[in-house]
């Protein structure tokens, strides 16, 4: 167990820090970014997935491990943390359900100004937010916070290395979009 509580967390923050590190570098150089990929093919949904799902996975068992062990109140642990997580998975799956999965990966395709997109340019990663907020908050775990705000933290600094890509893939019709929608909330 203790190998658990002291190993997982670095595995984790190694998740985040891995997935900065491409971010970062695609933001200082967007002709050789990694994110989004340079071409989509059957191998992009592993390695995009396969870093996203085991940090989110590391987030949640950590989650567990540490249950209860800080001191939050009844009714943000068990009420709001809970619809937190609910409402971030609602406007998560709902978008990538009209996104689609592909472009969600990374694979070009239409400019999404509709639905969620109406409000944030980047709703998905909002959501995501909203969902690690919510599961801090009711899983109360000390052991988890690390993980959780470098979670955090990819997906605030994700949105700036798209940004290019954005504008390379559509152009005026996006420039417009960025002119009028935020980029968070």
């Amino acid at each position: 167990m203790d190998l658990l509580i002291t190993g997982l967390p670095a595995v984790a923050l190694a998740l985040a820090g891995l997935t900065l590190a491409a971010i970062i570098w695609t933001v200082i150089y967007p002709h050789r970014r990694i994110w989004p990929p340079q071409s989509y093919g059957p191998q992009t949904p592993v390695i995009v997935w396969g870093v996203t799902y085991p940090l989110f996975g590391a987030i949640i068992a950590l989650g567990l491990l540490g249950w209860g062990e800080a001191s939050v109140a009844g009714p943000l642990r068990y009420a709001l943390g809970p619809l937190l997580i609910f409402l971030g998975n609602l406007a998560v799956w709902s978008e990538v359900v009209r996104f689609g999965l592909p472009q969600t990966g990374g694979a070009v395709g239409q400019l999404k100004v509709d639905g969620l997109y109406r409000f944030s340019r980047n709703p998905q990663y909002v959501a995501d937010i909203v969902i690690l907020v919510g599961w801090a908050l009711l899983c109360a775990s000390v052991v988890a916070i690390p993980a959780i705000v470098a979670g955090i933290l990819v997906l605030l600094i994700a949105p700036f290395a798209e940004e290019s890509w954005l504008e390379e893939q559509y152009g005026q019709a996006y420039r417009d979009y960025k002119a009028t929608v935020r980029r968070y909330l």
